[in-house]
C-alpha cells in the first residue's frame, strides 16, 4: 500500500458518497463512518469505501453530515487525524467561527442530485462544478493549497469566499430557490384538489422551476435554521419584487412588463458557460507571500474581482522554502487580476496562451 494516498469520509450520504467513490476512482483508500451503521455497511457493499472507521495518518478528512451537527464532527476530525479538515456543508458561517483551527478550511460543492443518500452517489458530480472554500484568518496556507488540489483533481473548479459572503450568495443562488419551487409546487397541489386537470397541463416550464422542490426535506431543516438570517432577507427582496410585478400587471403596463422580462432573459444569457478554450486562458504565477492565509487571498480576490479560475497548481519555488501559485484565469479577466494582486503586495507575472 505504500504510496497510496488515503482519505477519510465522515457522513455517508449523497454528497459523502460521491466524494468517496470520486477519490477511490482515482487511486484513493477511503475510510468512512456514519451515525448509522448500516450506511456504513452500505457504503463498503457497494465499493464508495474501503473500510469503516476513521485512518489517524488520513491526509484529508471530508466531513459531511448536516449542517447542524458539522462543528462536532470536524472537531472529532481534528481529534482523531492528523491531516487537513475540509466540510461540504451548503452553510459556512457558523462552521467557520466553531472551527478557528489552522488544519481546517470550510467547503461547500455546489452540485447535488434528485435522489437519496448513496442511491445518489456519482464518481463525476463534481465535473465542472464550483466548489466554494471559505478559509479563515486562522486557516493555514498549507491547509487551504492541499484540499484545494484535491478539490480540483475531482474535477470541481475552486472558487474562495469569506464565509458571511458564501452564506448571503447561496440563499439567492439555492436556498430561496428550493423554497420558491416549494411554494409554487405547494399552490398548484392545492388548486389541483378543485381543478383535477392542473398537475396533468404541467409542461416543461412548470416542471422545470419546480425540479428541485424533490430534494429531500430534512436537509433543508438545518439548512433554514442555520442561514435563516440570509434566507430571510432574501424571501423579502424576493416578495418585494413578486409585488411590483403583480402591480405591473394588474395595471397593463406592456412597457414596464416588457423591460423587467427583457432584463431578465438578458440576465440568463450572461450566465457563465464552462469549459472555456485554452486560447481564452491566460497563465498567472505567483509566489506566495510570506504571511498568513496568503494563499487564500490569492483565490478570494479572483472572486472578488468576477475572474474565472479555471486551474490551479502550487509548485516549489526557487526563493527558500515558499511556493507559486500557477493559476489558468479567462484571459478577459487576467490584467484586472494582475492589478488587484499588485495592489496587494503579490509579484505575479502573466503569459497569454495562445
Amino acid at each position: 500500500m505504500s504510496g497510496v494516498r488515503s482519505a477519510n469520509i465522515l457522513g455517508l450520504g449523497l454528497i459523502g458518497g460521491s466524494v468517496g467513490v470520486a477519490l477511490r476512482e482515482r487511486g484513493w483508500r477511503v475510510s468512512g463512518d456514519d451515525a448509522v451503521p448500516e450506511r456504513v455497511a452500505d457504503a463498503l457493499q457497494r465499493g464508495i469505501i474501503d473500510s469503516a472507521g476513521v485512518d489517524p495518518a488520513a491526509e484529508i478528512t471530508f466531513v459531511a453530515g448536516p449542517v447542524s451537527v458539522v462543528p462536532a464532527l470536524v472537531e472529532r476530525a481534528l481529534a482523531e487525524t492528523s491531516g487537513v479538515v475540509t466540510d461540504v456543508g451548503s452553510v459556512k458561517s457558523h462552521i467557520v467561527r466553531a472551527c478557528e483551527n489552522p488544519r481546517f478550511v470550510g467547503g461547500h460543492p455546489m452540485a447535488g442530485s434528485e435522489l437519496v443518500g448513496l442511491d445518489g452517489a456519482d464518481p463525476n458530480m463534481f465535473d465542472g462544478a464550483v466548489w466554494v472554500l471559505t478559509p479563515s484568518p486562522h486557516t493555514a496556507d498549507r491547509t487551504f493549497a492541499a484540499v484545494a488540489a484535491v478539490v480540483a483533481d475531482l474535477g470541481a473548479e475552486v472558487l474562495a469566499l469569506p464565509a458571511e459572503r458564501h452564506d448571503e450568495i447561496v440563499s439567492v443562488v439555492s436556498h430561496v430557490p428550493h423554497l420558491t419551487a416549494a411554494s409554487l409546487m405547494g399552490l398548484a397541489a392545492e388548486r389541483s384538489e378543485e381543478h383535477a386537470v392542473l398537475l396533468r397541463m404541467a409542461a416543461g416550464g412548470f416542471r422545470d422551476m419546480t425540479r428541485i422542490a424533490s430534494g429531500h426535506p430534512a436537509i433543508w431543516l438545518d439548512i433554514c435554521a442555520e442561514n435563516r438570517d440570509a434566507i430571510a432577507s432574501t424571501l423579502g427582496d424576493l416578495i418585494q419584487r413578486l409585488a411590483e410585478m403583480r402591480e405591473v400587471v394588474l395595471d397593463g403596463n406592456r412597457a414596464a412588463l416588457n423591460d423587467r422580462l427583457a432584463g431578465a432573459r438578458e440576465a440568463r444569457a450572461n450566465l457563465p458557460i464552462r469549459g472555456a478554450h485554452p486560447t481564452d486562458l491566460a497563465e498567472i504565477r505567483i509566489p506566495i507571500l510570506d504571511r498568513p492565509g496568503a494563499a487564500a487571498e490569492i483565490f478570494t480576490l479572483a472572486a472578488e474581482l468576477g475572474v474565472n479560475v479555471a486551474s490551479f497548481e502550487v509548485v516549489h519555488s526557487v526563493e527558500g522554502n515558499r511556493g507559486v501559485s500557477v493559476l489558468l484565469v479567462d484571459a478577459s479577466g487576467a490584467e484586472r487580476y494582475r492589478g488587484g494582486l499588485i495592489a496587494r503586495g503579490f509579484r505575479p507575472s502573466v503569459t497569454h496562451l495562445s
